[in-house]
């Protein structure tokens, strides 16, 4: 029996039909009051890229999904306390974190940040995976 709650389960078979994956995962899973984000990109959930080639414009989708999950799963993007951004090319580090930073402002979350040689699609240009908690209930 799964202690933990599992958001928006998938089946990569399905997510990715270019690839020969066959892999059972999700959105997000919620251990105890903490919340665990897949990498989120520039692709709604039914897997539409929005901003072919433009870093910002994944950006601002990615951080939609996030805040959709984060309400899913009882929290809100100001219970983030880490978040992990991905990119495919330094000179995307200033919109893409100036669009995080858009989405986080007055949070003050930890952070991390990487340069990678690629993302699981090429079309993809950043990532952003998060943690966040649900508040206990007062």
């Amino acid at each position: 029996m799964p202690t933990h709650t599992r958001i928006r389960m998938f089946n990569t078979k399905e997510t990715y039909p270019n690839q020969s994956l066959d892999n059972d995962l999700c959105q997000a899973v919620v251990a105890g009051n903490t919340v665990y984000l897949r990498g989120q990109v520039g692709t709604t959930f039914e897997g539409t890229l929005i901003g072919l080639g433009d870093p910002q414009a994944q950006t601002e989708q990615a951080m939609k999904n996030i805040k959709q999950l984060l309400e899913e799963a009882g929290s809100d993007l100001s219970h983030i306390v880490k978040t992990t951004t991905y990119i495919t090319d330094p000179r995307y580090r200033e919109p893409v974190y100036r669009e995080v930073g858009r989405w986080l402002k007055g949070v003050f979350p930890i952070s991390t940040g990487l340069v990678v040689s690629g993302l699981a699609q090429p079309q993809w240009l950043v990532e952003i995976d998060v943690i966040a908690v649900i508040p206990e209930q007062q």
